[in-house]
């Protein structure tokens, strides 16, 4: 009797341990899997914010682009007028185009000389 008392008391004693060691490995596995979720997480918020800030920064490319040509044109054109000796009233007319294209756009703020009567050769 005495050696099956111990017999099962080592067994309950190696089911205990086995329990616990089981217990043990899915704490271990959820924690591992907790862990590679937050590092996924984070990782995809780095890749989305590096999207953004390409996005913005290829936008404020095509404008500094859209805006120099602008510029490169005003300058030929201007340059062209120049090179003609162009009179007072070709000059007029151009600015007066000028706004005209200006309004038509999205401009939010056009600036008008003080003299508006002798710009518009008035």
């Amino acid at each position: 009797k005495q050696m099956k008392a111990e017999r099962e008391r080592r067994e309950a004693i190696l089911r205990a341990e086995g329990e616990k060691q089981s217990r043990i490995l899915v704490a271990e596995g959820h924690k591992e899997s907790k862990i590679l979720e937050a590092e996924a997480e984070k990782q995809s918020a780095i890749l989305h914010a590096e999207a953004v800030k390409e996005a913005k920064v290829r936008e404020a490319e095509g404008e500094a682009e859209a805006i120099l040509k602008v510029q490169t044109a005003t300058a030929d054109a201007i340059k062209l007028l120049n090179d003609a000796n162009a009179n007072d009233a070709v000059v007029k007319l151009k600015a007066l185009e000028a706004f005209a294209k200006a309004a038509d756009g999205q401009a939010t703020k056009i600036i008008i000389p003080s003299e508006i009567q002798g710009f518009a050769g008035l």
